[in-house]
């Protein structure tokens, strides 16, 4: 299944490197110093050298992207893995590259880039995408809410994410809306309980099934 998937392995892992063939090509352009971290009001709070911003985000997404997909391919329980998952799982990591380091040229160059409006859209939409998906994927190791008590009970972990799915999608809609409320800190308002209510539920499962 490894030498099957290489090549796409490749093609994201050199879309996950096209910032650093842009970064050279803006070289001469780029500051000495570059923005690379916002606060939750989208005020720049971090900054790096011009060799560390072109190059140091997408080597470790790259060292990311193998770990995740090789993870994914070397799954005991990857037949259970829908061709659609796994193309969620090839396809995040480049889009997150692309769509940071876009954000950091812009800022290096002067251009006013929104983050806190940015962010909370790309996660948001990002949360409903993989809600979607929920109800849809089986057992495994790699992919899923990935408890004792789903792992082994297939009822257990085909509820939890049915509901979970449903408030993910739910979750991710009012974090995209909250992108123009100004209130970032509201993402993480959102966050918590679409981590926390689906554990609950699965464990409420698990203790009456076992009664």
């Amino acid at each position: 299944m490894i030498k099957k998937n290489l090549p796409k392995l490749i093609i994201t892992s050199l879309v996950i490197l096209i910032p650093i063939v842009i970064g050279l090509i803006l070289w001469e352009k780029l500051p000495d110093q570059v923005p690379i971290h916002w606060d939750i009001n989208g005020a720049v709070d971090g900054y790096a050298n011009k060799m560390q911003a072109v190059f140091a985000m997408p080597l470790v997404l790259v060292a990311f992207q193998w770990i995740c997909v090789l993870g994914t391919l070397l799954d005991p329980k990857k037949q259970n893995i829908n061709d659609k998952m796994f193309t969620l799982v090839l396809w995040i990591i480049p889009v997150i590259s692309l769509l940071c380091n876009s954000m950091v040229y812009a800022t290096a160059l002067g251009h006013k880039v929104s983050v806190e409006i940015i962010m909370p859209l790309f996660m948001g939409a990002l949360f409903v995408i993989i809600g979607n998906y929920m109800p849809k994927c089986k057992q495994s190791y790699t992919l899923g809410i990935k408890l004792p008590w789903t792992l082994n009970d297939e009822e257990n972990w085909n509820k939890t994410h049915r509901m979970a799915g449903f408030l993910w999608v739910i979750g991710g809609v009012i974090i995209m809306a909250t992108a123009f409320l100004g209130t970032f800190w509201l993402f993480f308002v959102v966050l918590i309980p679409m981590v926390i209510v689906p554990f609950v539920y699965s464990y409420s499962l698990y203790k009456k099934s076992s009664k």
